[in-house]
């Protein structure tokens, strides 16, 4: 029986210059949604947190995610699992990228790119070198 192998989710750092079209060719007219929501979930899992500028990733399975541009790590507390954790800015992003998502999925059911990209994202977390806090945090 032949085994294959899949090939491993990448994540690339959208440069500058194509920053503009990023959440509009993701979340189409949602784009505004998902950005104020994915904000808003920043600053209620991570009390600290007090703005920035964020790396917009896309992921070679066709999702993406923001992340705090900062080098430097972020505690995450979660709300209805008791989840309390330092992750890093990636970790951290890929983190409220799936919250909010997640919430935006069940707010508008009818608009599949939330679940689409939910999806997307969460195969990229699978393989995330901090898998363990980040599905931690989401559970």
């Amino acid at each position: 029986m032949e085994q294959i192998e899949q090939a491993a989710i990448v994540a690339t750092l959208v440069p500058e210059h194509r920053r503009l079209a990023f959440l509009p060719r993701h979340f189409d007219t949602h784009m505004m949604v998902f950005e104020r929501q994915l904000y808003s979930q920043m600053r209620h899992l991570c009390a600290d947190y007090d703005g920035g500028w964020w790396n917009f990733y896309d992921l070679s399975n066709g999702g993406c995610y923001l992340s705090p541009s900062a080098a430097e790590t972020f505690r995450i507390r979660g709300t209805g699992n008791d989840f309390e954790g330092t992750l890093s800015a990636d970790a951290t992003g890929v983190t409220v990228t799936l919250f909010t998502l997640s919430h935006l999925a069940f707010r508008f059911p009818s608009c599949e790119v939330f679940t689409e990209r939910f999806h997307q994202l969460r195969d990229f977390a699978c393989e995330h070198v901090e898998r363990r806090l980040i599905l931690a945090a989401i559970d």
